[in-house]
């Protein structure tokens, strides 16, 4: 057993009010420079859509994550055999019509414009060209057509649904409408970390956060190509690859990333979890419906007498491991079976993990009548908007009875605490629900308090930072970057 120790969240998205106050948060705070105008760090995105860049979950065409040939892991888009021919053209890297032209807009034209009848008007200006655009694009350009056929036939999530699942999806009365906030997920297993020729990329010992060397940056842009979650990003003013980092200046003080510290749904967790390094790559080889289980097993009990004294003999420290065992991120995805990982088909073995949500069917029209759709006060899961297989694809690797799991646990919930505080529920059967989801009292109302009533100091367990134990300060990475971030080589020597 290999323990290591990892920062990592939970986005509940039964919470989400698409208001991207954190994509605003995080844009003015670290991408607001020259070259990063297109760049979202934290994005919202309506679902089902196609995202940003446009289908960035089509891997056919971006070629992210990794796959399995001839028995061994590797890259889908790049390698150490295949970089060089693509040095100055690689097919699988989004262009600019993939994310979207940015501009801003001639507001002098406002005030300089002649007196006349008509209203004057700033027209938009490309911020690369400086000419006059025709704005087509944007980050969250299908959020006012969210779950439209519009944008929403376009979602290669869809692939999995049957035609007559397709045309109920998009019948007016069971419309989805859901946002899917994204940020970098801090994998376990990165694929832009594996992809650069210059070994700029590494990610952190001491607590898995995934970092660019500026200084180290050769503009390959593997890493864009790389990453199958599309969040790192190419800066074409300095000629540098640039990606989210989890705001660890606030972290390293103990204040919690923008993003989280802004949300206003309070859907953001962040924790540090402790697990099993050694199974990284049987985990990562595993069929997709296989591996959300699999990743669930690698993450360890940091209560088990066993893993603390792996995890001390390994160099995490005891402030860390406390850390762990008050991590609500433990609690979402391991205790409670909660939290399920985007995509774990990429193979990266993503760390931030979904709270799928419930999205019920309250009524729909009959001709000039409206008509309930559930007969109690709650709807059954087989018949809530989103298909069963969509959010299996999204979230569970295909695999549906991860997520059925967790949308059954959470109406359990709802249904105990309905019965506790209004008592129109018949006790007998909010207790059968929560038997029938495998959920105790105990637990239940465990979930509801850290889902509504938790404070700040419970979503965010912050571990304090030892910097002195990182591996840059211990050896050179460049030596060492096929294992960089993976643990200590040596422990570190305190005093004379």
């Amino acid at each position: 057993m290999d323990v290591r120790s990892q920062i990592s969240m939970v986005f509940h998205l039964d919470k989400c009010l698409g208001c991207h106050t954190c994509s605003v948060a995080c844009k003015n705070v670290w991408t607001d420079r020259t070259g990063t105008e297109y760049m979202w760090w934290n994005n919202v995105e309506t679902k089902p859509g196609t995202g940003y860049p446009t289908k960035w979950e089509h891997q056919g065409e971006y070629r992210g994550g990794w796959e399995k040939k001839n028995g061994k892991l590797r890259l889908k888009s790049t390698g150490r055999g295949r970089v060089i021919p693509n040095i100055f053209h690689n097919p699988s890297l989004p262009s600019l019509d993939d994310y979207y032209e940015p501009w801003t807009y001639k507001f002098q034209d406002l005030f300089d414009a002649p007196e006349g009848d008509d209203q004057p008007t700033a027209r938009p200006i490309s911020k690369i060209t400086g000419k006059p655009i025709d704005v087509k694009a944007g980050p969250n350009w299908d959020d006012d057509l969210g779950g439209s056929p519009v944008y929403a036939e376009n979602d290669p999530n869809l692939d999995v649904l049957t035609d007559e699942e397709r045309r109920q999806l998009f019948a007016i009365e069971r419309m989805v409408f859901f946002y899917f906030p994204r940020i970098c997920n801090h994998c376990l297993n990165p694929a832009c970390v594996a992809s650069c020729p210059s070994g700029a990329l590494y990610k952190r010992g001491e607590d898995g956060i995934v970092l660019i060397d500026q200084s180290v940056c050769r503009a390959w842009r593997s890493c864009v190509a790389a990453c199958p979650y599309k969040k790192s990003y190419f800066n074409w003013h300095t000629g540098k690859s640039e990606k989210c980092i989890l705001c660890f200046p606030r972290i390293e003080t103990g204040q919690a990333p923008a993003c989280f510290h802004s949300c206003v749904g309070r859907i953001r967790y962040l924790g540090v979890l402790l697990y099993d390094a050694e199974r990284i790559e049987a985990v990562a080889s595993l069929p997709p419906e296989e591996m959300v289980e699999a990743q669930r097993q690698m993450i360890l009990d940091p209560h088990d007498p066993a893993v603390v004294e792996a995890a001390r003999e390994n160099g995490i420290h005891d402030s860390v491991i406390e850390s762990a065992q008050k991590s609500p991120v433990y609690a979402f995805v391991k205790e409670w079976g909660l939290a399920l990982p985007p995509h774990v088909e990429f193979g990266t073995l993503p760390m931030l993990f979904y709270v799928p949500p419930l999205l019920p069917v309250m009524s729909k029209m009959q001709g000039d009548v409206v008509v309930t759709e559930s007969e109690g006060l709650f709807h059954d899961i087989d018949r809530a908007r989103a298909p069963l297989n969509y959010l299996g694809r999204l979230f569970g690797g295909g695999n549906t009875g991860a997520v059925d799991y967790a949308l059954r646990k959470q109406l359990a919930v709802r249904t105990w605490r309905r019965s506790v505080t209004v008592g129109d529920i018949d006790r007998e059967v909010a207790l059968r629900m929560l038997s029938e989801a495998d959920c105790s009292i105990e637990q239940a109302e465990a979930i509801y308090e850290l889902t509504a009533l938790c404070t700040f100091e419970e979503r965010f367990v912050i571990p304090p930072s030892h910097r002195e134990e990182a591996i840059e300060m211990l050896e050179d990475p460049l030596e060492h970057k096929k294992s960089v971030g993976f643990g200590f080589l040596s422990g570190p020597r305190r005093g004379l």
